[in-house]
């Protein structure tokens, strides 16, 4: 497929189409407007958020949550709020599944270089283990990794919200890089409506009959706790403050939070069952699921070209092959006990959307 010789997108990616000068419609679009629309956004955003860290105060022990899954951009939003706002009190947050080997390093490393207290959920394997296969067996439209994650990030977001609500801490803050979630979802914040009044359970694992009422019940649904109850905010701090993939990866390792580049690179410390997920999408659609948001951050000027010209390719060889990394692949398939032929598309778009912020 042709690709975009300034942001490494391909042409299957839909709405995508590259020019005769081997430049995408995206980039284009993006060159015309500079960014202005949202240069102005974001230095609201940064406002609000300076406000808030500054003023905020929780009712117990804690001012602000932090999950923290030992990616490279939660370990920095860890490092970044505890060295800017040394007063505040912080509580990180760590759901425990599928979680690997290397992040838990990393996840260690910082807690205790920090020394922030540390609060691990961990739930039955087997529900999630149930997830994961009726998902991938009943993928929507736009396959594996957009069916599962907003599945399973409902889950771990609820999680914190529910922890928030039980010790009194008003403010969550997830390290979600600019364009995660997709923004229609969220963008900075998490919208009152959707944290005060509407159920996260995903509609298809409602309506299929494979789930009873006590598993849908591990979903945040805010209906369930009294009319005086006090939910946090829940913002995303890099959606306001400057953000490059580059820069953060080099920070956490200088910083001594991870020991090393490969121990923070997203190739490395990603959930294992994202290999599959990747897997299951490339063999469906011909393109990494994730190239999208990695073109538009080099569109942007917050990731490098040059590096991911020469890791995309080496990371899809990985995964068709099921070889090194990719060899995850195999064993997902494994702990899952599906054959390759379970990885099914065939649910109609927007079967799992969870609930928007607008």
């Amino acid at each position: 497929m042709r690709k975009c010789r300034k942001c490494l997108v391909t042409q299957g990616v839909s709405g995508v189409e590259i020019g005769t000068d081997g430049v995408c419609n995206l980039c284009h679009a993006y060159e015309r407007n500079a960014g202005s629309a949202d240069a102005e956004g974001r230095r609201s955003r940064e406002a609000d958020l300076e406000r808030t860290l500054t003023t905020v105060r929780g009712e117990g022990e804690y001012d602000c949550l932090v999950p923290l899954s030992g990616g490279k951009d939660s370990v920095f939003l860890l490092f970044k709020i505890k060295k800017k706002y040394p007063d505040l009190r912080i509580l990180a947050f760590t759901t425990d599944v599928n979680i690997p080997d290397i992040a838990w390093q990393n996840i260690r490393r910082t807690t205790e270089k920090l020394e922030i207290d540390h609060l691990v959920f961990r739930p039955p394997e087997a529900f999630y283990k149930k997830i994961f296969r009726y998902v991938l067996r009943n993928q929507e439209a736009r396959g594996a990794v957009y069916s599962v994650s907003y599945v399973y990030a409902p889950l771990f977001e609820g999680d914190a919200i529910k922890i928030a609500v039980v010790k009194g801490i008003p403010l969550v803050l997830a390290g979600y890089s600019p364009g995660q979630p997709e923004p229609e979802r969220m963008l900075y914040e998490f919208s009152r409506k959707l944290i005060e009044t509407i159920d996260w359970t995903p509609p298809e694992l409602k309506n299929c009959g494979e789930f009873s009422q006590d598993e849908l019940l591990r979903f945040f649904d805010p209906t369930r706790y009294p009319g005086d109850t006090e939910f946090p905010r829940y913002l995303a701090p890099f959606h306001a403050w400057d953000y490059n993939q580059d820069e953060v990866m080099k920070d956490v390792v200088r910083h001594g939070l991870v020991s090393s580049a490969k121990h923070a690179s997203p190739i490395f410390s990603n959930y294992p069952i994202n290999w599959l997920l990747m897997y299951s999408d490339l063999k469906h659609f011909g393109y990494n699921p994730y190239l999208p948001e990695f073109a538009a951050l080099i569109r942007e000027g917050k990731a490098s070209l040059s590096q991911w010209r020469f890791l995309i390719p080496i990371v899809d060889f990985m995964i068709r092959h099921k070889v090194f990394l990719g060899a995850e692949v195999k064993r997902s398939l494994a702990w899952l006990d599906l054959g390759e032929g379970d990885l099914a598309v065939n649910k109609p778009r927007g079967a799992y959307d969870p609930p928007v912020s607008i």
